[in-house]
């Protein structure tokens, strides 16, 4: 008779991920690349950025070590993270400089059936912040330690999914078709 010994003692996480997840009709390469190819149109910018209403474009540089950037009407670039991995369709891993310090941001992509995936999120990293950093306001009132990230995930995760679903949903209006108006409001 073998002896299974009992565990060590478990230590919880002072300061666990934030997990959000969504489901949404249609497949996973498609969700993935929506995703990623797509940002611009669905991703909140305002609150969810630097910039808010300056947000033009959103670009995820599609490679490991790739760069994760908003680009505002005036040309200027501001990083969001650097991709660590980059696996598609089944996820890719991001750093987050959002934050006070960085963080880490993880997107998994699991197909449930042919059109049918789930989309979650893993934000991780916050024993890297102090608690008065982990109680300022990120985009959201009361940043993480009052559940701010929780809630501003779920928002994004809802944009996302109406954006798969048929069309942009980010609450910024779509870019005018043909050239910029000119002088009068004619184009």
């Amino acid at each position: 008779m073998s002896v299974v010994p009992e565990p060590g003692p478990v230590t919880a996480l002072r300061r666990p991920p934030v997990r959000q997840s969504t489901t949404v009709r249609s497949d996973a390469r498609h969700t993935f690349e929506v995703f990623v190819t797509a940002i611009g149109a669905w991703w909140p910018a305002s609150p969810f950025s630097a910039g808010k209403d300056r947000v033009r474009d959103v670009t995820v540089e599609q490679h490991a070590g790739g760069r994760v950037y908003e680009t505002w009407a005036d040309g200027t670039e501001v990083d969001w993270g650097e991709l660590l991995a980059w696996e598609p369709p089944e996820r890719f891993v991001m750093t987050w400089t959002m934050t006070p310090v960085p963080t880490e941001v993880e997107l998994s992509f699991a197909a449930l059936g042919p059109a049918l995936t789930r989309v979650t999120v893993e934000h991780r990293g916050w024993d890297a912040l102090t608690d008065e950093q982990l109680a300022q306001d990120c985009a959201l009132p009361g940043g993480y330690a009052s559940g701010g990230y929780s809630a501003g995930w779920t928002r994004i995760l809802a944009c996302f999914a109406a954006g798969v679903s048929g069309g942009a949903a980010g609450g910024r209006p779509a870019p005018p078709a043909g050239p910029p108006a000119g002088p009068g409001g004619a184009r």
